[in-house]
């Protein structure tokens, strides 16, 4: 059974193959076109479908269209119409234009297959693959799950409980009760785009959430049944922030000045999106019982409410994928046409990061001398690129398959020393090109870790960098360009098995200076993260990296 997935209702669309229940490639077309999140979220274009990451998929899985049992794409148009109403927007015309352009979905889906699939086409509820992105690859038995989003069909949250091959819904919350499109308005109030979340929590971390509690408290309002949200603060699909301009003043502008008063907003955000979703996972406890906790959808990307939802202890074990966003419903949709099968087996596969393209030696030779560059064979390029960080170098490490997630985590990543204060400063301004406060990562080696951060309890997903850990006593001094503002670290956790050759590089660097860890950001520079040598070497050049590694050969900036 080969079961291609989508994404590409809203935005980060992207595509999956399942194979007889395993995931085998996941990409998001972003990398591939190189336009952030693929395409911008509008209501005439849930059918312009992420063709080259199909493509993709299709290569590496050695299939052909006609190979294709099932096309699942990750929204359920029939859901729509039973729950949505269309004077939620501010044009109720508008409603019509998008259920014209899901209907739509089926001529797009036969021409890019080159031939009608019918029945063959399976529309999922998008919170359900939301939902299936993270159970099935967790290997949990049974597992209580979470996802919290801007919305699905209707929805904004959902609560459920996955046993076996089975996902039951035990609670949605529907529009307006939406934190991610509070953040996607106060995002935009901020002087960001919509999709700018990350900076926002970045933000957060300089700003005292006590000054404006109160003011949220009216925005998100907790209770028995987890959180309600202020209709009038996000205005559906209207990105004028009237409501927080009221309660907060005048908006920041795209190139102002970051404010003691910016600050103070986003933490109490931060705040206010904590205590949601605590209230949240109560309820959860009460309705699907204790056990393992899976965790989707956008606002599992924020990993300070991550870190605070797993030391909460109601749940002794938590999962959440490195693609929670809507890029992986791609993932989920396949799984759950797969799951719906009778006789299944159950899914395998899919918690690894590393789904997308890898290109061989002979392709990263043509791509270097195309760019007139010269090329260098390496004996043990882990060992050489962690002695280059440990001089002081920015290093480009391109290596295997990509990642599917936001996140890059060793395969298409930029490395760099956490012990020099100057590090961070160098990469925002010269390298990166983006705010001063925004931080960075570490890559730990998994047998270090808790010597140097407070992990909480133990998640597979610290191998994502999902959760926000405090900094153990005495350790941030001698790693300051990777500890936040509030001391904590957005941490990767690194096992030889999952990735050995950046584990064989954290071990060198560890010899060396007696750090388990390197500083570790995406691969690109306002940009989607690279995808093929050609994008790595463009970038290397423009960001005035010091090396770049692809696989095993080397690059340098006087070369």
């Amino acid at each position: 059974m080969n079961i291609l997935g989508l994404n590409s209702v809203f935005h980060e669309s992207a595509a999956a193959i399942v194979v007889d229940g395993r995931v085998v490639a996941a990409c998001e077309e972003e990398r591939f076109s190189r336009i952030k999140h693929a395409k911008e979220a509008r209501v005439d274009n849930p059918h312009e479908l992420p063709e080259q990451a199909m493509r993709f998929c299709l290569d590496y899985a050695g299939l052909l269209p006609d190979d294709i049992d099932i096309v699942a794409y990750s929204f359920e148009p029939r859901l729509r119409r039973l729950k949505f109403r269309p004077e939620w927007w501010p044009d109720s015309s508008l409603e019509s234009v998008f259920l014209h352009s899901l209907d739509e979905v089926d001529g797009a889906v036969a021409r890019m297959m080159g031939r009608r699939v019918g029945r063959a086409l399976k529309f999922v509820p998008h919170h359900l693959a939301h939902a299936a992105s993270a159970y099935y690859p967790s290997g949990f038995d049974k597992a209580a799950i979470l996802v919290i989003d801007g919305i699905g069909e209707a929805d904004c949250t959902m609560l459920a409980r996955g046993e076996g091959n089975h996902i039951g819904v035990l609670a949605s919350l529907s529009y307006p009760h939406s934190l991610g499109f509070v953040w996607e308005q106060a995002s935009v109030y901020l002087g960001f785009s919509a999709y700018d979340a990350a900076k926002v929590m970045g933000l957060a971390a300089y700003g005292d959430p006590g000054v404006f509690r109160r003011a949220f408290a009216s925005i998100i309002q907790e209770g028995e049944q987890g959180y309600a949200v202020d209709a009038e603060t996000i205005g559906f699909k209207s990105l004028e922030p009237h409501r927080l301009v009221a309660l907060f003043g005048p908006r920041r502008p795209p190139d102002g000045e970051f404010l003691r008063h910016h600050m103070n907003v986003a933490a109490a955000l931060q705040e206010a999106t904590d205590r949601a979703a605590l209230s949240l996972l109560r309820r959860l406890e009460r309705e699907a019982g204790g056990g393992a906790l899976c965790l989707a959808g956008g606002v599992a990307l924020n990993c300070v409410t991550n870190d605070r939802i797993a030391r909460a202890g109601a749940f002794s074990d938590v999962f959440i994928p490195s693609a929670p966003h809507d890029a992986g419903t791609a993932i989920g949709a396949a799984l759950v046409a797969h799951c719906a099968k009778r006789g299944a087996k159950r899914p395998t596969g899919g918690a690894t990061p590393y789904l997308g393209p890898e290109y061989d030696e002979r392709e990263t030779l043509a791509a270097v001398r195309a760019a007139g560059l010269k090329p260098r064979k390496c004996r043990d390029a882990p060992r050489e690129a962690a002695e280059m960080i440990a001089d002081g170098n920015i290093v480009g490490w391109f290596q295997g398959r990509m990642e599917f997630g936001p996140r890059a985590l060793g395969n298409r990543s930029l490395l760099a020393d956490p012990r020099r204060p100057d590090t961070r400063a160098i990469l925002n301004q010269r390298v990166k090109h983006r705010e001063e406060f925004r931080p960075f990562a570490p890559s730990v080696l998994a047998e270090h870790a808790e010597e140097w951060f407070d992990l909480g309890s133990s998640s597979r997903s610290h191998e994502f960098m999902l959760f926000a850990c405090p900094t153990r006593p005495g350790r941030a001094a001698r790693i300051p360009a990777v500890i936040h503002e509030d001391g904590t670290a957005r941490v990767q956790i690194v096992r030889r098995a999952a990735n050995p050759r950046y584990h064989a590089l954290i071990s060198r660097f560890f010899e060396r200076t007696g750090v388990p860890l390197v500083l570790n950001t995406s691969f690109n520079d306002n940009e989607p993260i690279v995808c093929t040598p050609a994008d790595a070497i463009a970038t290397f050049r423009g960001a005035g990296l010091d090396a770049l590694f692809l696989g095993d050969i080397c690059v340098t900036r006087d070369g």
